[in-house]
């Protein structure tokens, strides 16, 4: 979308943003049709939106086409390769990451067009925000899944995209402000889908640690997801949210068990198949006349 076409919330023209203050919004996805349209519509005010499709086999690359010309179909890079790839595509000098399932909240646009409508403090070089989640039906407003405070606005000189899969993390190099105005995450369908997450992203994450050379003791297996718990319940007031609240908290300790428990799980296969290469089992011998 062209600068000269932006208009502010109530549909009055808005003053285009300057060359140092121009916003491109990075989205990667695959099969995200159900969640594809209503990320972009939140965010057709920026002055440049990409998306990166990891070829997907619904109608998702025909449903961003809609709003962009900007669409690229690239082979799985993992979230991080992914994010790096897109983000080198964005002509603009600052990024804005938006993930499939999440939403610019009209509050968070305001603010960000509000800061970006004049040149930014020298030094400044990114924003973080709160993520709100719905699920179950409501919205979570405490326990491990609030704030959530995410970084993804940010300087591309000054950004760069690391972490450990499944979780990118965005590393900036000088003032981060914080963004009041929440962004919108559309996490899980029901329960089942989160459980099939939890499942993936802890295969993931053991294989990630494993390759760090990281082990786990039965302690840990143990005690690491009653903590997460308490945590998230107790300490973080997640009981305040009902219901979901305590499905939240109790999926967040069972994800934090999955994950060790796989971990665990590689470590002894590779125990177990190294015993076996140094101390092979002895063959027995027939018996005469067998």
């Amino acid at each position: 979308m062209e600068a000269s076409q932006r208009n502010t919330m109530d549909g009055t023209a808005r003053a285009p943003r300057g060359p140092e203050e121009r916003i491109s919004v990075c989205i990667i996805c695959g099969n995200e049709e159900d969640n594809i349209e209503r990320c972009l519509k939140s965010v057709m005010w920026a002055d440049e939106v990409l998306v990166v499709d990891s070829f997907s086999t619904d109608r998702t690359p025909e449903i961003a086409r809609r709003y962009t010309p900007h669409v690229v179909q690239q082979k799985w890079l993992g979230y991080i390769g992914q994010k790096k790839f897109i983000a080198d595509l964005a002509k603009g000098p600052w990024i804005l990451f938006v993930d499939a399932d999440e939403e610019i909240s009209p509050g968070l646009r305001e603010e960000i067009e509000r800061k970006f409508a004049k040149p930014l403090p020298a030094g400044v070089h990114g924003f973080d925000c709160p993520r709100l989640v719905s699920y179950l039906g409501r919205w979570i407003r405490h326990g491990d899944w609030y704030p959530d405070t995410k970084l993804r606005l940010f300087k591309k000189a000054f950004g760069e995209c690391g972490g450990k899969e499944p979780h990118d993390r965005i590393y900036v190099t000088g003032d981060v402000r914080r963004l009041r105005s929440p962004l919108f995450h559309y996490t899980y369908v029901d329960i089942e889908d989160q459980l099939a997450t939890i499942n993936r992203f802890s295969t993931i994450s053991a294989r990630t640690h494993d390759e760090e050379g990281r082990r786990i003791s039965v302690g840990g297996l143990l005690f690491r997801p009653v903590y997460r718990f308490i945590r998230g319940y107790i300490f973080k007031r997640g009981f305040l949210d009902g219901v979901p609240g305590l499905i939240v908290a109790m999926n967040v300790a069972f994800g934090t068990f999955s994950k060790y428990a796989k971990l665990w799980e590689l470590h002894h296969i590779k125990r177990a198949a190294s015993l076996e290469t140094d101390h092979p089992p002895k063959s027995r011998p027939l018996p005469e006349g067998g």
